[in-house]
């Protein structure tokens, strides 16, 4: 059964910096697309960033692009999302997600149907 399970997540200033961890165990080799979701409070969970096994392709949301940076580690099974000048509007509870890299992912990426594990979560807070 495979479990990701993320860290790194706490309390930040505004203009902090964080990096948030998911490692991934019980996986069967396969090209599996890595990435986050996050939930603020009341509000829809919105895709964050993904990146492919290869760690060519990554995708980024409007809202995070050039603040976030994702990046993965094949070797440690684990993925990272390396967050600079963090805004309060940032806060949620961020998920780590994996999902097969099958044709449809390249069109379909922001979809949470699309993923098919998902972390329990972690709370990351931009507050002075």
């Amino acid at each position: 059964q495979v479990q990701l399970v993320e860290s790194g997540g706490g309390l930040v200033q505004p203009g902090g910096s964080l990096t948030l961890s998911c490692t991934a165990s019980g996986r069967t080799p396969s090209r599996y697309a890595t990435g986050w979701f996050r939930q603020a409070p009341g509000k829809e969970r919105e895709f964050v960033s993904v990146v492919t096994w290869s760690g060519i392709t990554k995708y980024y949301a409007d809202s995070v692009k050039g603040r976030f940076t994702i990046s993965r580690d094949n070797a440690k099974n684990t993925v990272y999302l390396q967050m600079n000048s963090l805004k309060p509007e940032d806060t949620a509870v961020y998920f780590c997600v994996d999902g097969r890299e099958t044709p449809d992912f390249y069109s379909y990426y922001r979809r949470e149907g699309t993923y098919e594990h998902w972390g329990q979560g972690t709370q990351v807070t931009v507050s002075s």
